[in-house]
């Protein structure tokens, strides 16, 4: 999906310090168990040359199959059925990395006349949140702000941005607001930073509240960024469905709620660092070791076959 790109960070950390070699487009991948991310990022591809031998073949669906109204998100069936036809596994299973991912691949389930030759793994997979966490201010102010990739589907309708950032806001921060940056009816009370122009680290030292809704077409499977801002030590307020992946990190609420909250918090301040101190806790759950307990238990006996 991503031409040119280097393994991420983690990943190369990982291979260094076990003094492993990265394989770029290896024609053949057998092992116990193999974990394919991410079906969508053949969308652009025919085919997918590669065979890959395992018993057990783990698909996990980073993005959701639907989108907000039952549409298709990208052509699940041609993505899948590509993998399938280049695997030879006595087991596929799909990984759900959310609640409402799950969701989505169930209801894509139902319009499917053949699926019995995958199944849904019972737990949801998740990514893993090891993010230095950050104290919250004993005084917030009304700075609001959000970040994202700068896709127009990660953006409200208008009306909705207006609630969020409104001009009586002390600031109104927005990070990957580049389809905003040269748009005559872009807002005057918004301060907007195309996508990496600043670093996510200055960005959080600008405000106290991070606010993050998306367009009606379109919604999160799981969110990182929202994880991201909590671990800063940020209020974060996101809509009910994308708010329910975080076990409650993150606060539920409508954009026309927004404004009422903001001013709750910054007229009690100790509720305010309560909050995101209980939020951070909740991190835990999203934590290395424990992705590396449930990540034990699924496949508990492929490991204990391999040994």
């Amino acid at each position: 999906m991503f031409k040119g790109q280097i393994p991420a960070p983690q990943l190369q950390e990982t291979l260094t310090r076990l003094d492993l070699a990265l394989i770029w487009d290896a024609k053949e991948i057998a092992a116990d168990i193999v974990i394919f991310h991410n079906p969508s990022c053949l969308r652009f591809q025919q085919e997918l040359d590669v065979k890959i031998i395992t018993p057990h073949l783990v698909v996990v669906a980073h993005e959701n199959f639907l989108r907000p109204g039952g549409a298709e998100a990208f052509d699940v069936a041609t993505c899948l059925g590509m993998i399938e036809q280049c695997s030879f596994a006595s087991k596929r299973t799909l990984a759900p990395i959310s609640a409402w991912n799950r969701k989505t691949i169930a209801q894509w389930q139902k319009t499917q006349r053949s699926l019995d030759r995958w199944s849904v793994l019972d737990v949801d997979w998740f990514n893993i949140c090891d993010f230095p966490l950050l104290e919250p201010v004993d005084a917030p102010k009304d700075r609001r702000g959000r970040h994202s990739r700068p896709g127009l589907e990660k953006f409200p309708q208008q009306q909705f941005m207006e609630q969020c950032f409104p001009a009586h806001a002390e600031a109104n921060i927005l990070l990957g607001a580049d389809a905003f940056v040269n748009d005559p009816q872009t807002p005057a009370h918004w301060e907007l930073y195309p996508f990496r122009s600043i670093s996510v680290e200055a960005y959080f030292e600008m405000i106290d509240f991070m606010i993050y809704f998306t367009a009606p077409t379109f919604r999160e499977s799981y969110g990182r960024v929202l994880a991201e801002a909590v671990a800063a030590g940020k209020l974060t307020i996101s809509d009910p469905e994308t708010a329910s992946a975080f076990g409650g990190a993150v606060q539920a609420a409508s954009p026309e709620e927004v404004d009422g909250i903001i001013q709750s918090y910054i007229a009690d301040p100790s509720t305010y660092r309560a909050k995101i101190i209980a939020a951070q806790r909740a991190l835990e759950q999203f934590s290395p070791s424990a992705f590396a307990t449930r990540f034990n238990t699924i496949f508990a006996t492929e490991m204990s076959m391999g040994k």
